[in-house]
């Protein structure tokens, strides 16, 4: 008997609204402002600029920012899901993630890599060998890592309760 897998789609869809025109739309570099707004339905809205590099609002979200917190949480989210299938209990997750990105003289740019560094505490000593082999199970299953071109590497730090 052949065991047949089926695939699910699954669709995500928002509005992007630019809201740097300062008068004169885009008629010179500096004449307007990067910020926008993304709005999904039911949900608070964001509100995004560029990198302050690139003459953006530094209070706002930015497309790099918002990448690495994807890949951070949906690592999070996979991660807590195998600890639950294995029988390690998770009671503190906090990620410090960082991100890398190369720009070129043409104006593209790319990530080059993400590093999450994951500080776990685990209910039982006992866990703690587990809870960390569990990260590469994790990675594997999270869908923003396997769309992305660069390396997304997992530094784990795990310690017991108490």
């Amino acid at each position: 008997m052949e065991l047949r897998i089926m695939s699910q789609a699954h669709n995500y869809a928002l509005t992007l609204e630019w809201t740097g025109d300062l008068g004169t739309g885009t008629d010179h570099y500096r004449s307007y402002k990067r910020d926008h707004v993304i709005r999904i339905a039911g949900k608070p809205d964001l509100l995004g600029s560029a990198d302050p590099t690139f003459r953006g609002d530094p209070s706002r979200h930015n497309p790099e920012d918002l990448l690495v917190a994807a890949l951070s949480a949906c690592h999070m989210m996979s991660y807590l899901h195998v600890c639950v299938m294995n029988g390690v209990v998770v009671t503190g997750y906090v990620d410090d993630a960082t991100g890398s990105m190369e720009t070129f003289p043409d104006g593209s740019g790319r990530f080059t890599e993400v590093v999450l560094h994951p500080r776990i505490v685990v209910r039982d000593e006992r866990m703690i060998e587990k809870a960390n082999e569990l990260h590469h199970k994790a990675h594997e299953l999270c869908f923003i890592a396997n769309s992305v071109n660069f390396p997304v590497r997992c530094e784990p730090r795990t310690i017991a309760a108490g």
